[in-house]
């Protein structure tokens, strides 16, 4: 059996061809844990689903990662306006998406790592890309530089103005370029937050999958996948 899939990158179909023959690397981004899944959510897990169970007829082992981002921004303002802990709300909301996802018949991937289980490898992820020359510090952050990334915006084939029009958040004052995004980032008291070279702070958003496919499928890979919203910014960065 031959099998052609999708490429986002080059905007074709293409035969897939693995890496590894005997183990198939497969790595799909999954929810913030925030609030419960709606359809647009399911989606790709089922998509992805069919995949994974495709790629297991075919070969002999399959490794499919998907994670969950337990630490991020929408879900500290959740978890403030429910007037409950991030702790409880993830976990709450994590066990309904499980239920979820099982109720419309799908598999369990073969990991489902959690963004704050892995900020050790995020830190020293993001190390390495200002030894590198790819990152740099500012005022408590650790920002990526666009600049220093030549095929930047191939993924999303977006302008740089499109680019930087397209990011979540206003231009800071401490950004070398606009389109720089940021790695680490500080946290208030009363946020939560982890012990870095750089401050007290937490993960910027792009960093975590990075950081979590390399730790479990490693540097390179089979299938990166996800929600056609996660095109730009989020998998674009991640390629950065």
């Amino acid at each position: 059996m031959n099998l052609t899939l999708y490429n986002t990158l080059t905007r074709e179909k293409s035969a897939f061809t693995p890496m590894d023959v005997q183990n198939i690397r497969m790595y799909v981004c999954g929810p913030t844990v925030y609030d419960y899944a709606h359809i647009g959510n399911a989606r790709p897990v089922v998509v992805f689903d069919v995949l994974f169970r495709l790629l297991q007829a075919m070969y002999p082992k399959v490794t499919y990662a998907r994670n969950i981002t337990d630490i991020d921004d929408k879900i500290m303002h959740a978890a403030a306006t429910n007037g409950e802990s991030i702790g409880d709300l993830t976990t709450r909301t994590e066990a309904q998406f499980n239920t979820d996802m099982d109720a419309l018949g799908t598999l369990r991937p073969t990991h489902t790592p959690r963004a704050t289980e892995y900020v050790t490898q995020m830190l020293a992820l993001i190390q390495k890309l200002i030894a590198n020359g790819n990152a740099y510090e500012a005022e408590g952050h650790v920002l990526f530089s666009v600049p220093s990334m030549k095929n930047y915006g191939g993924l999303s084939r977006r302008s740089m103005d499109e680019m930087i029009a397209g990011a979540r958040v206003d231009v800071a004052p401490y950004k070398k370029d606009p389109a720089d995004f940021v790695l680490w980032k500080p946290s208030a008291p009363d946020q939560p937050g982890w012990d870095s070279a750089y401050g007290r702070g937490r993960p910027g958003w792009h960093i975590e999958c990075s950081a979590m496919a390399g730790a479990l499928l490693g540097q390179t890979f089979d299938i990166h996948g996800g929600g056609i919203d996660l095109i730009f910014p989020h998998h674009e960065n991640e390629i950065a």
